[in-house]
């Protein structure tokens, strides 16, 4: 069977980013914000890529985060990136995860993850929220210095790994996660979280799986085998 290689997202797939949301009411007076924050996160990781630029996935952050006091006319203390900072490498496990991924490999699945986010001094966001021992290999960005969907990370994953990009499914809770993962030939596989959904678009490639969370698609992939 393939795909018995899962490749988990970690932001928003596994913690939970909302988690963050009190420190953008906070300094912005407005919570929503956090979502504004997010996506120009992600859509200047994009860029730096594109672009053949790099700096790492935390920095990038509090780099996003200044640049919206400075649209929102917000004064940031250096107290105030500290702690959404913090917060980043904190944020809490989903209440599904440990008992999903706990299934996923009794069910004999290889867990491993795949982030944006930097393996710098100190412990890990998936060992702060109680999850690494979950996983045999934690992978991130920064070896290759490009950001998520650049298909050379998926393709680097199969080969550290020693299988084929076909026996990788990504698990992602953000279509541009999954498309570029199936354009590297991995199965894809969505997971719901809130303020998440498939992209219908000519052209796109659609997951083979979409779970609203890791005990729904524990039992969609029970189904396959």
């Amino acid at each position: 069977m393939t795909g018995r290689v899962l490749v988990f997202d970690v932001n928003e797939t596994l913690i939970d980013l909302e988690s963050l949301r009190p420190h953008f009411e906070r300094v912005f007076s407005d919570p929503h914000v956090l979502r504004e924050w997010f996506g120009q996160l992600v859509m200047h990781s994009m860029a730096v890529t594109l672009s053949g630029t790099y700096t790492d996935f935390f920095a990038l952050g509090q780099g996003v985060l200044r640049m919206l006091a400075d649209i929102h006319d917000v004064t940031l203390s250096d107290d105030d990136v500290r702690a959404i900072a913090e917060g980043m490498r904190t944020m809490p496990a989903y209440p599904d995860v440990e008992e999903g991924l706990q299934r996923l490999r009794d069910n004999g699945y290889r867990l491993v993850t795949l982030t944006n986010s930097p393996h710098s001094e100190g412990a890990t966001p998936l060992e702060n929220a109680g999850l690494a021992g979950y996983f045999e290999r934690q992978f991130t960005v920064g070896e290759h210095r490009v950001f998520k969907p650049s298909t050379t990370l998926y393709t680097h994953v199969a080969s550290a790994l020693g299988v084929e990009p076909g026996q990788c499914t990504m698990v992602a809770s953000h279509t541009w996660d999954l498309i570029g993962a199936q354009s590297a030939g991995y199965r894809g596989a969505l997971i719901t979280r809130p303020g998440n959904a498939a992209l219908p678009a000519p052209g796109i490639p659609q997951p083979d799986l979409i779970a609203a969370d890791l005990l729904q698609l524990n039992d969609f992939l029970k189904r396959e085998s």
